[in-house]
């Protein structure tokens, strides 16, 4: 494996923690600012805000050399999670959230640029998949490490951990991230002219909704497997350390099939998975072995499409918009998740079970299924091209 990969799945592993490090300490949270579990699922939609907000940075940062631009992000990565570590209220934390969530999308849009610069011709699939492994980890190892942290000592530890590897990962990627061209310089039109054909707009539409349908479950995962699979508190870091490993499943399967192929096809399957998998944990979730087996299934299906749909979106913007398509994801994804949370909020607080978000969901993540059919039989074509990449 190339070094530089490594440094990229290492910031990947910092947001990928400061991203979902909240559902599993989610009640530690809230009872620390003083609000209800449901309505602390407002710091979930915060971070995938900043997000959205975030990946304007691209637009005017866009000829700045991928190197320097993910040194930056790590930067702000690093001062967002030590403000949400020293958050003294609610509010103050909301803002906190949204500072970290701002380098997400931008820093996955500039690493894939990267890693599929340092791939082998064939490989960029898996290249890609090896800096989303980063985000998987932070699921499998470093999630449960935090919510074990909030435990024994405070959910603000958590935080000022993911500060201090935001940091290390600016190091890392400072020594071991080769120097790479910035992409074409297609000027600030240039950048979203790809945005004037329907093909992205579906690979975006059915990550949104992909994303949407999943996180009506997944924002409430702890008190679910709690209240629906009848596991005690003390066993949530195993299961998210079980989650975890799905998460890593999938994204490795997702990376091959890319390669295999097409990202188009590659992205429908996950997606499928994933719907399937909340069908069954409304139905049949109710007892310790169904609620595990079923959380790993619909974790799988969850990172099975993350670096398909990340290639997508870098082929559908050739010719200038590639780094802004690859971000566009991140944020189609974190606007998933914020309104996914919401959605499941709602629907928790009209006084239904923790199981019946997923049934909330499900629809919605079909809806994806359906566009990425159609984007892969229609118009994948035009896009898709075997070219050979540049080596680092």
């Amino acid at each position: 494996m190339k070094k530089g990969l490594i440094a990229l799945a290492a910031g990947a592993f910092a947001l990928g923690f400061a991203e979902f490090v909240l559902m599993g300490i989610i009640t530690n949270v809230a009872a620390g600012v003083g609000v209800t579990v449901p309505e602390a699922g407002g710091f979930i939609s915060a971070y995938a805000i900043g997000v959205c907000f975030g990946t304007l940075i691209l637009v005017f940062g866009h000829s700045i050399a991928p190197k320097r631009l993910l040194m930056a992000f790590m930067l702000l990565c690093c001062v967002g999670n030590a403000m949400a570590a020293l958050a003294p209220s609610a509010g103050m934390l909301t803002v906190a959230r949204f500072i970290s969530g701002m380098p997400h999308g931008a820093f996955f849009g500039t690493a894939t640029i990267a890693a599929r610069a340092m791939a082998d011709k064939g490989q960029e699939g898996r290249a890609v998949a090896v800096m989303v492994l980063g985000q998987t980890l932070a699921n499998t190892i470093g999630v449960p490490f935090g919510t074990l942290l909030a435990g024994m000592v405070s959910w603000r530890a958590a935080f000022v951990f993911v500060a201090i590897w935001a940091l290390c990962s600016l190091l890392l990627i400072w020594r071991l991230v080769p120097q790479i061209e910035a992409v074409a310089d297609a000027g600030l039109a240039g950048q979203f002219r790809f945005l004037g054909k329907p093909g992205p707009w579906i690979v975006l539409g059915a990550v949104f909704l992909g994303n949407t349908g999943i996180f009506c479950w997944w924002s409430y995962v702890s008190p679910w497997l709690e209240t629906v699979g009848g596991w005690s508190a003390t066993m949530l870091p195993a299961l998210l350390v079980l989650a975890g490993l799905g998460m890593i499943v999938g994204s490795q399967l997702g990376g091959r099939a890319g390669d295999r192929l097409t990202p188009g096809w590659a992205s429908a399957i996950g997606q499928g998975i994933a719907c399937v998998a909340m069908l069954l944990i409304y139905a049949f979730s109710g007892s310790l072995a169904s609620s595990a087996a079923l959380m790993v299934l619909c974790c799988c299906g969850l990172f099975f499409p993350s670096s398909p749909q990340q290639l997508a979106m870098v082929e559908v913007g050739q010719g200038g918009g590639e780094m802004i398509g690859s971000a566009c994801v991140q944020v189609a994804f974190n606007g998933g998740n914020a309104v996914g949370a919401q959605i499941g909020q709602a629907v928790l607080n009209s006084g239904a079970a923790y199981n019946v978000p997923a049934l909330a969901g499900a629809p919605i993540t079909a809806g994806a299924v359906a566009l990425l059919a159609l984007y892969a039989l229609r118009f994948e074509s035009r896009y898709h091209k075997k070219a050979v990449t540049p080596q680092a």
